[in-house]
């Protein structure tokens, strides 16, 4: 646990926050006692949502690292969190060492551990900013030192969009993100669902939400995969029906041991922005499924 004495300006550490709790659920110390609270409250309703946790970094990991193989070589990671390991630039610098990263998050602490990590590297930075405000996100100078906005980009939004509220148009904010983009950009998108989910369960994700990101929506299915209009999904591993999936399945080695409980917390995508072929009324691009990811 992190002392509370050392915490960054802007931080309160009787207040629990979203990133801190997720970085609780992944068995990190960037975190203070309110924050564990309230993942002691998630797991005591529900326990396998530390395997969401992990299940919704896997796809995270795999979505970033795919991208990259498609020749992707710059990405914003937006609500990115505390490190941990495996993070983005790591990953993609693993297909591609030159890769530009830049992290996105509301939260001091965020900012102020990630620079610490970061340090001089001038391909990889973090900024301070909110998924709701993509003015301020996309118009931020730091971003724009490390982004080239005439280049494909990745973005990352992973675990976050269920912490927005419908009066803060969710659907608009990604389609923002996406028209600031060129073609051949990709999102990679999971959100937290409550289909077929225990409602005490989901009645205390919604109070932790609240809690700690100002309120939990969780969607459905339908809800989720609308997030991806305009964009052309990518089939989430060979054979599968080309739409959202459970985290744990995207990409996955063995589709029948990736479909834990925990992992059917969230669904998720990956998407690529591309114009229509000659011919085409909108119908998906004819796209090669990921193989199977380690």
């Amino acid at each position: 646990m992190a002392d509370p004495q050392q915490a960054p300006p802007g931080v309160d550490p009787a207040q629990p926050s979203s990133a801190r709790v997720y970085d609780c659920l992944l068995g990190g110390e960037h975190n203070f006692e309110a924050d564990q609270m309230a993942a002691q409250m998630l797991k005591a309703r529900a326990p396998e949502l530390v395997d969401s946790a992990w299940a919704n970094r896997g796809f995270h990991q795999r979505a970033a690292k795919w991208i990259a193989e498609q020749g992707v070589r710059q990405f914003i990671d937006i609500g990115s969190g505390l490190p941990t390991v495996g993070n983005t630039h790591e990953v993609v610098r693993k297909v591609s060492p030159d890769a530009h990263v830049v992290y996105v998050d509301n939260d001091p602490m965020v900012l102020a551990y990630g620079r610490t990590l970061l340090g001089d590297d001038l391909g990889a930075t973090v900024i301070l900013a909110d998924v709701r405000d993509p003015d301020t996100v996309l118009g931020d100078p730091v971003l724009r030192e490390v982004i080239d906005f005439t280049r494909p980009v990745g973005v990352l939004i992973t675990a976050v969009l269920h912490f927005v509220s419908d009066e803060s148009h969710p659907y608009e904010l990604i389609s923002r993100y996406m028209a600031a983009l060129p073609e051949g950009s990709y999102l990679a998108l999971s959100h937290m669902t409550s289909d077929q989910k225990p409602p005490q369960a989901v009645q205390t994700l919604v109070e932790v939400g609240l809690r700690a990101a100002g309120g939990g929506y969780l969607r459905s299915k339908d809800e989720i995969r609308k997030f991806f209009d305009g964009l052309q999904l990518v089939p989430p591993y060979p054979d599968a029906e080309l739409d959202v999936t459970w985290v744990g399945l995207w990409n996955c080695e063995d589709p029948v041991q990736a479909d834990s409980e925990g992992s059917r917390w969230l669904y998720c995508g990956v998407a690529q922005k591309a114009s229509l072929r000659p011919g085409q009324a909108g119908g998906p691009l004819s796209f090669t499924a990921p193989g199977r990811g380690r």
